[in-house]
């Protein structure tokens, strides 16, 4: 029995492993340096696709974005535009603590967003309410944003419910240029 046991503590070691995503202060050191105000500032569009866990292509979408400063709040509009027609729109207010860690809220997510930076790199964690076929679905999403160069950042997002992943976002987003 005692091996038995051993082979299961030792898959889920390797399952929770392969399902973290790195601890940002890794990217500190790499350039250019993302400020997620400067990146987000005006407007700003993405191009990204939702992936089954299976790894099928699911949906395809366009994001405009529109970001502002007011006082001490960042306001994010995204207008999302779906391949199969349908649009959807979440505006965010951010926050950057005093520890410089995000914080965000939106009308569809449940309590706040966190996220952390170093370098080039944000992670930004929050559970979304996902409308799927008339039905309202509580996911976790771990998103990991790195900016490539100063009018680019790719972002990549685990989807995940009760822990289980379901699928994965991939978003490129562009600035135009100065």
């Amino acid at each position: 029995m005692k091996p038995f046991v051993a082979m299961i503590l030792g898959a889920a070691t390797i399952l929770g492993t392969a399902c973290t995503t790195p601890d940002v202060s890794l990217y500190a050191q790499e350039q250019p340096v993302l400020e997620v105000t400067r990146f987000f500032a005006g407007k700003t569009e993405a191009w990204g696709m939702f992936q089954k866990r299976s790894g099928e292509i699911v949906k395809r979408f366009h994001v405009a974005l529109d970001g502002r400063m007011t006082q001490d709040q960042f306001v994010l509009h995204e207008a999302f535009r779906y391949s199969d027609g349908t649009t959807q729109e979440r505006t965010w207010i951010l926050e950057r603590g005093r520890d410089g860690a995000w914080r965000g809220e939106a009308p569809d997510i449940v309590g706040t967003a966190r996220g952390e930076s170093a370098g080039n790199v944000l992670r930004w964690r929050y559970t979304l309410q996902l409308p799927v076929d008339g039905k309202v679905y509580d996911v976790q999403f771990d998103d990991l944003m790195v900016l490539i160069d100063p009018q680019t950042m790719i972002n990549r997002a685990r989807v995940t419910k009760f822990g289980f992943e379901v699928g994965q976002v991939t978003l490129v987003f562009r600035r135009p240029a100065p």
